[in-house]
């Protein structure tokens, strides 16, 4: 029934400022934007990693009613292949910490960060995902 991922949406309330400091995590541009009612964009969507899974920035007055403003809920970890270094990066973009650095076992390693606009970016390496890839 679940195939996998298809896009993950992040909430922004300045999403023209969301939109630049992902373009600059990601190095690449938005493939995909929604214009927004007379806003320069109501939604932006990045393909990004070895199966172009889809990013999604939606300002924050489409969220639906009673969403959560502050972290939580589901993680969603993105394969990096260097936890420590990926860690380093986002915190020194402004992002917040989340949850340590932490090593699960042999292959298992993740963090996670708020972004400065208040989505947890949650990051691991593991080992099964890069076997996956190498079939």
């Amino acid at each position: 029934m679940l195939r996998g991922p298809a896009t993950v949406n992040f909430f922004a309330d300045d999403l023209e400022a969301a939109k630049d400091w992902y373009v600059e995590l990601l190095g690449a541009e938005p493939y995909f934007e929604r214009p927004g009612n007379g806003r320069p964009a109501a939604y932006y969507e990045f393909r990004i990693g070895d199966y172009q899974a889809e990013l999604g920035l939606i300002d924050r007055r489409y969220a639906p009613p009673g969403a959560p403003t502050a972290p939580g809920g589901a993680l969603i970890h993105w394969h990096v292949d260097d936890v420590e270094a990926a860690l380093a990066r986002l915190l020194s973009m402004g992002a917040t910490p989340y949850t340590p650095l932490t090593e699960y076992g042999p292959g298992f390693v993740t963090a996670a960060v708020v972004d400065p606009f208040g989505n947890v970016l949650a990051i691991m390496y593991n080992r099964h995902y890069l076997e996956v890839l190498g079939r």
